[in-house]
């Protein structure tokens, strides 16, 4: 049944390496089902029952993305609610409660108006083929670099910020700017008080996780990263409970495992306040819609290219096949969110775990999408799974990432520069949108002082300006 409706053995792979795919990229990115409802809730204080509606949202709208992209377009991307994303919108959402005297309900209840209109208009723009048009006009050179840009993010997620450590002394404290970042180790336990023995037992847990991962690899193990995030687990459940006398599980013994659909249905299943959402003004409601239109169509386009490039999706002139249908699912999956309770859903960059593991089609989308779902279910199970574990796996694939600069001409300045303000601007900025646009900017205005405009689109002159706009002037 699987080979035919995905077409496994002419993408040279098997239902069991498909499924750890699936897993694995489940693994890297579970952090979003409770940190979404999170962010969009300021971490519960809005009210347990909006809580529960976010987290219940940030479940279905990925599982239905997910499926989307599995039947649709036959590839191996997961969706969920975009991080920085999803921390626009809470802003949003507080300005609107600010300035409309609204409360927060009401205003997110208006701000999910802008979600489903970003969301339909995407699904008008896919049908059409324009946003695949715009895949297109980006410059190859450009394009090539997307992927190890791409890398160079995950490594700062997997050392930088996936694993925060709190003390008395404060926090968040990052193992790459309080740990290494410190001169002496001395002077980081100072800094750090208490925190420092988690953070000494976050870094060995992410390191050991990494080059087991590396050894598997080597030795031809299809599921390499998977098991190391399970090697990495049990590593960093072990030190907790022998060296802080924590038991990681007691969670699970008081946790609840039933969904909490009516809280859903009271505070976001449909429900659009479009009253509110004409409040807010005309201009500021295209503003919004545009940016959260750049935003997400070039995180998508950026994680779709980088992907598949380092999975050897694309073909000959660079091209992924079923792009239309990828962007297109990439689009349900924002109305889903919409209408379930929730910010943009956009393809999420951890994807590339899967990948890595030997994910190629539909099956390892379709198979994240199903956890999605049964975490409405075993959600205490995913909340056990410690940030140092997807650590080791986001530095592996970030490495692997790194590859895909043997396609840069270096020796061409016009390639060149683009390409390393982008490696610095995706890692620094948090945003592949952002990184591309920079990237775009660059290679624009370089040709054209180069006397080599001809060189350059009128699509790609316009994707220019749009940046400019947004970077400097209107949004």
């Amino acid at each position: 049944m699987f080979e035919k409706m995905f077409k496994l053995s002419e993408n040279k792979t098997t239902v069991k390496t498909e499924i750890i795919a699936g897993l694995t990229t489940f693994m890297t990115m579970a952090y979003i089902i409770a940190l979404n409802p999170n962010l969009l809730t300021g971490f519960g204080a809005e009210g347990q029952d909006l809580w529960n509606g976010v987290f219940l949202a940030t479940c279905i709208a990925s599982a239905v993305g997910g499926i989307s992209m599995a039947f649709l377009a036959n590839k191996p991307f997961a969706m969920a609610p975009g991080m920085g994303l999803n921390s626009f919108f809470a802003l949003v959402v507080a300005n609107i409660a600010s300035a409309a005297g609204m409360t927060y309900l009401a205003s997110f209840q208006a701000a999910l108006c802008i979600i489903l209109i970003e969301g339909v208009v995407f699904v008008i723009l896919s049908v059409l083929n324009v946003r695949e048009k715009i895949v297109e006009a980006i410059p190859g050179g450009v394009r090539h670099a997307i992927s190890p840009a791409i890398g160079l993010m995950l490594l700062n997620i997997g050392l930088g910020s996936n694993a925060g450590i709190y003390s008395e002394k404060g926090g968040p404290f990052f193992a790459m700017r309080d740990f290494f970042g410190s001169l002496t180790a001395s002077y980081a336990k100072e800094a750090m008080g208490s925190g420092y023995g988690k953070m000494v037992l976050t870094v060995a847990t992410m390191f050991i996780g990494f080059f087991v991962i590396y050894a598997l690899v080597h030795r031809g193990v299809k599921a390499a990263v998977l098991l190391g995030m399970l090697c990495a687990s049990i590593i960093y459940w072990a030190g907790d409970a022998i060296f802080f006398g924590e038991n990681p599980f007691a969670a699970l013994g008081s946790a609840s495992w039933l969904p909490p659909f009516s809280d859903m249905a009271k505070t976001t299943l449909f429900k659009f306040n479009f009253a509110g959402f004409a409040q807010i003004g005309w201009f500021t409601i295209i503003t919004l819609i545009i940016t959260f239109c750049i935003i997400d169509m070039f995180d998508t386009i950026g994680t779709f290219v980088g992907t598949a490039s380092r999975a050897g999706m694309l073909d000959k002139d660079g091209k992924m096949p079923q792009m239309k249908e990828a962007l297109l699912s990439d689009a349900i999956g924002t109305v889903a969110g919409a209408c379930t309770g929730t910010s943009t859903v956009t393809t999420f960059v951890e994807s590339a775990s899967g990948v890595e593991a030997g994910g190629r089609t539909g099956l390892t989308a379709l198979t994240t999408a199903v956890l999605f779902l049964a975490c409405m279910f075993i959600s205490p199970i995913a909340a056990i799974i410690p940030a140092a574990a997807t650590s080791s796996a986001l530095i592996y694939v970030g490495v692997i990432m790194l590859s895909g600069l043997k396609n840069i001409d270096f020796a061409d300045m016009s390639q060149l520069i683009p390409v390393a303000l982008m490696l610095l601007a995706m890692p620094i900025s948090g945003s592949i949108g952002h990184a591309i646009g920079i990237g775009l900017i660059s290679y624009t205005i370089i040709k054209f002082v180069s006397g080599k405009a001809k060189d350059v689109s009128l699509l790609t002159c316009f994707l220019s300006l749009i940046f400019l706009l947004k970077f400097f002037i209107a949004f």
